[in-house]
């Protein structure tokens, strides 16, 4: 975020909570019995999730828009120094402490469309820097 943000009334947890929804996501996952907790270990449940997203041309686009999301979330709740912050192109990215940013929501798109990279692996590796 820009230093103005602040100035703007910025509202980070406000915009965290907003991005953390992910209800198609949530609601898949549930139907496989799946609680998405927020915690790094539900990130390899849903890479066990049979992807029938796929076959759906109009639902694709929104769960993997969600995964992404919900990839984002568990890395800022769970990594020191992790931060939302806006893209290039105003979209939603991921700062690591590191300084290296992610775009989760094409990793998101990648997930959703062709199973890689797993989540669990992405969150792993930013989890090392």
């Amino acid at each position: 975020m820009s230093p103005g943000g602040a100035a703007r009334g910025y509202d980070a947890e406000g915009v965290a909570e907003l991005l953390s929804e992910c209800p198609l996501l949530r609601e898949r996952a549930a139907t496989r019995g799946i609680a998405l907790s927020g915690d790094p270990e539900s990130l390899a449940l849903l890479d066990q999730l049979p992807p029938l997203w796929r076959d759906d041309p109009e639902e694709l686009p929104a769960l993997a828009t969600d995964a992404g999301l919900y990839l984002g979330t568990v890395i800022v709740r769970s990594l020191p120094g992790a931060r939302w912050a806006p893209g290039e192109d105003g979209g939603p990215e991921v700062a690591l402490a590191s300084g290296r940013r992610m775009d989760v929501e094409r990793l998101g798109r990648e997930w959703a469309e062709n199973g890689v990279p797993e989540l669990s692996r992405v969150y792993a590796e930013a989890a090392e820097g």
